[in-house]
């Protein structure tokens, strides 16, 4: 009876530089997916690329294949990029001293040859269930610890209503479209669509359509069979099979080449995939959340999107505001980047001075909360003292731009302004005005004589 390791068909990564052992362990763990490297650069090259939970590492490696200084180097940098791997030292009989180091330095067990199929299998199958365990552990501590959304920070009325579509959207199977201008939390919103819906167990991918080659950007997506270009080594997954069972997440769908917008509507149509240079159709379950910061009606009309790719995937748009618009999000978000960068830099208490909260307001954030947070960074690694001032800013304003933080200031502004506004709308027409305003004529008389307004 084979373990639920071996049934899940987890990846496998032998390090070992015997061909005639490479093989026979490949042929031992057929039941895991299993890719073998020879040395450092190819077991760090593969680590990049599967992910594996697992990994058997031969201590002799070259260009010490006699001795242990390359295996645990290389012990050390498959750790470093990946902390959650479960490393297996492989070392010889009469080497115990090096394989008690390598435990000592992170490895989670040791075998010493010779090799015993059986032995090891137990040894691998153990390390996979732990593996998986601490994973499961991990994603219930972050959904009890955190909110579906808890990187969006907003106490803006517009934001709490797009909060409140997005619970009653992320339930359904709809296909949803994000729209806002760069920087405004497209990705948040869609992770937040994903852990909010009955997918949440399962894989989010996002894949944005700006950033990949048009020419690498087909394989990306739907995959590639083995000699399907030159290069193509390995039967490859795409994103779209990658995302099976979960959320897949097209961000700048925009700039989606024409013969992929084709490609990509028939795969909302028929929920079937063909990969690159092959033939077989391959039914995925996905969702779909995509986001643009462009017009996609203007790009409809200019020929450069497909106008029924654009009603598939806009059953639930969603447009999210520039910051510039957000009441009050400025600053809460200044705030918050202060911290979160005051705690990371090793700074004591920090706080902003009056002008400076009065610039974050003042200014336009065309970059949105990207910019917000790249600025904020920059000013608490500039700050002198405990307090972040105007210059540590870096935005371009003065002073004198400034607007007045006083309530009487503010409220006398206003009034000066209204004023101004209906004596133009009424021809200044004095009885008019004050109708109009709301107060008598004594009382706008007063008015005018207070702001110097004839």
């Amino acid at each position: 009876m084979e373990s639920s390791a071996t049934q899940s068909k987890g990846t496998l990564l032998v390090v070992e530089d015997d061909p005639g052992l490479q093989k026979q362990m490949k042929w031992s763990f057929d039941g895991f997916e299993v890719v073998v490297a020879g040395d450092r650069e190819t077991a760090l090259s593969m680590i990049r690329r599967y992910e594996p939970p697992v990994v058997t590492l031969d201590l002799g490696l070259p260009p010490d294949a006699d001795g242990a200084s390359e295996g645990h180097a290389t012990l050390e940098q498959i750790l470093a990029m990946a902390p959650d791997t479960k490393v297996i030292v492989v070392t010889g009989n009469q080497d115990r001293e090096n394989a008690v180091r390598a435990i000592g330095n992170g490895a989670y067990d040791f075998y010493l040859k010779p090799f015993d199929p059986e032995m090891l299998q137990l040894i691998v199958d153990r390390a996979f269930r732990l593996h998986a365990l601490q994973q499961e552990n991990r994603r219930l501590q972050m959904r009890q610890g955190e909110s579906p959304m808890a990187g969006l920070i907003t106490r803006d009325p517009a934001m709490q209503k797009i909060c409140r579509n997005i619970e009653k959207v992320a339930p359904s199977s709809a296909t949803v479209m994000l729209l806002g201008e760069s920087g405004t939390g497209k990705e948040v919103l869609a992770r937040g669509v994903h852990q909010l819906s009955p997918r949440a167990e399962k894989k989010f991918v996002a894949i944005n359509c700006a950033a990949i080659p048009e020419n690498l950007l087909e394989s990306e997506l739907f995959g590639y069979e083995k000699g399907a270009f030159t290069g193509a080594v390995k039967q490859t997954k795409g994103k779209i099979e990658y995302a099976d069972g979960g959320t897949l997440f097209l961000d700048e769908i925009g700039d989606l080449p024409m013969p992929l917008q084709a490609k990509l509507l028939r795969f909302l149509q028929e929920r079937v995939i063909e990969r690159v240079g092959g033939r077989e159709e391959i039914p995925v379950d996905v969702r779909i959340v995509c986001a643009t910061h462009q017009n996609l009606r203007n790009l409809i009309a200019e020929g450069r999107f497909r106008e029924d790719l654009f009603y598939r995937l806009s059953e639930i748009v969603i447009n999210i505001p520039p910051l510039r618009v957000r009441d009050g999000d400025a600053v809460l978000l200044a705030q918050a980047f202060m911290n979160k960068f005051r705690q990371q830099e090793g700074r004591g208490s920090l706080s902003f001075s009056q002008e400076a909260l009065a610039a974050i307001e003042k200014h336009q954030w065309p970059g949105n909360v990207r910019e917000m947070e790249n600025c904020i960074k920059r000013a608490v690694v500039m700050a002198d003292g405990a307090q972040i001032v105007l210059d540590d800013l870096g935005l371009p304003l003065t002073e004198a731009e400034l607007e007045p933080l006083n309530l009487r200031q503010v409220r006398e502004e206003a009034e000066r302004k209204a004023i101004v506004k209906v004596l133009s709308r009424v021809d200044g027409n004095i009885a008019r005005a004050a109708d109009v305003l709301g107060v008598s004529r004594p009382t706008l008389y007063d008015l005018l004589n207070r702001y110097g307004l004839k």
